[in-house]
């Protein structure tokens, strides 16, 4: 098969998924080359706030920014590494361990990009998740040959200005589709 780079797309799964991590979901691709892809559920906020996120891993934050970041939602981002966090921003920033996943938007595992954020509450534009979604070599090629996902090329205002519940029906919108109209089956021409 042949291969496809899908970095700074959107994955979005077909109504016949039914992996309760993945039904439903929109995923953000972080990365994706012949070792696999990494991916970000962008779609399902959880219970969990910054604020309290922070508190947790005894990140100081400074009191104007408490109110703001308490209502700020972190993510499930995937079963992958489920206790470890990712900050999807914009702009990149100079950060310890950060993916360029292209010329304006980042993801960072390191612990200063939150420090910034809780002192400066910069970036601004950010989305915080635990967990990613992630594929081995070819495996991300298989589903797709299998109608397990439809691709769009990402929007950054669906990642970081459209609300949790808008996301699944914003990307499909890209591509000319209403949800409730999708069918499960598939045909190749």
């Amino acid at each position: 098969m042949k291969s496809t780079n899908l970095t700074d797309h959107f994955l979005i799964a077909m109504p016949a998924m039914d992996d309760p991590f993945f039904s439903r979901s929109l995923i953000y691709i972080a990365e994706h080359n012949e070792q696999g892809a990494l991916g970000l559920i962008v779609n399902r906020p959880t219970d969990l706030n910054l604020a309290t996120l922070l508190e947790k891993i005894n990140i100081p934050l400074k009191p104007s920014e408490s109110i703001s970041l308490s209502l700020f939602p972190i993510c499930f981002g995937g079963p992958v590494q489920t206790n470890r966090g990712f900050v999807l921003h914009r702009p990149l920033g100079t950060w310890q361990s950060t993916l360029n996943i292209n010329e304006n938007v980042g993801l960072t595992s390191s612990l200063d990009v939150l420090h910034a954020v809780a002192r400066d509450g910069q970036p601004h534009e950010i989305m915080v998740t635990l967990g990613y979604s992630g594929w081995g070599a070819g495996q991300l090629e298989q589903e797709l040959a299998q109608n397990t996902w439809l691709t769009v090329p990402a929007e950054p205002a669906i990642l970081f200005d459209t609300p949790f519940e808008e996301r699944l029906p914003s990307a499909l919108e890209r591509l000319g589709i209403d949800f409730a109209n999708l069918s499960e089956k598939a045909g190749h021409a």
